[in-house]
């Protein structure tokens, strides 16, 4: 059967669709953003991580926040757990469940805001994070996709988005990671 891109972009805009039209997640993401504009009002920071392409997601979105996005503004306290000597010191001596987690321990605060992103909702370093965060008295913000996974419930804000791979649900992620820039932005009265 060949490649047939008219088939790959109408999954893609009908996931977009499903998600449109999904007044909760909608909801959910409008509170999450309005939690991570609070908490930067009040000097606290909004730490990101994720596995694989979801690591590459973190990064990009903390980096549109302490670079630029739309907006020429002072820069906006994010970071994203991708720190490759962080991930191999810490996987090699406590286990890659263990990578996020502590590094959530080392810096988070009371009142930052932890994103995670997992397309499963299961990973169990992922799993971690969440748990480091509330221990941390951190608000907690999952991306997820298909059932939501271990992770359904589990935090303050949840958006599970349509997708039936991985890729789908990514790309869904990316697009609310960049409308949390744009809304971050207005929020703050800088954009």
């Amino acid at each position: 059967m060949p490649f047939r891109l008219e088939q790959s972009l109408a999954d893609a805009r009908a996931a977009l669709d499903a998600l449109v039209a999904d007044k909760g997640a909608l909801d959910a993401c409008s509170a999450a953003c309005a939690t991570m504009a609070v908490s930067l009002k009040a000097g606290g920071k909004v730490m990101i991580c994720g596995n694989g392409g979801s690591s590459c997601d973190a990064n990009h979105f903390a980096e549109e926040l302490t670079g630029r996005f739309r907006a020429d503004r002072a820069p906006i306290a994010a970071i994203a757990c991708t720190d490759a000597g962080h991930i191999t010191c810490t996987a090699n001596d406590y286990g890659f469940d263990h990578v996020f987690s502590r590094w959530v321990l080392a810096l988070g605060r009371p009142g930052d805001v932890l994103i995670v992103l997992s397309t499963s909702g299961s990973s169990a370093n992922i799993v971690k994070a969440v748990e480091a965060g509330k221990e941390r008295h951190m608000q907690t913000v999952a991306l997820l996709g298909k059932s939501g996974g271990a992770l359904k419930g589990k935090c303050l804000h949840e958006v599970i988005v349509p997708g039936a791979t991985s890729d789908r649900i990514q790309e869904l992620h990316m697009l609310i990671l960049h409308a949390w820039c744009e809304g971050i932005e207005k929020l703050l009265g800088v954009a």
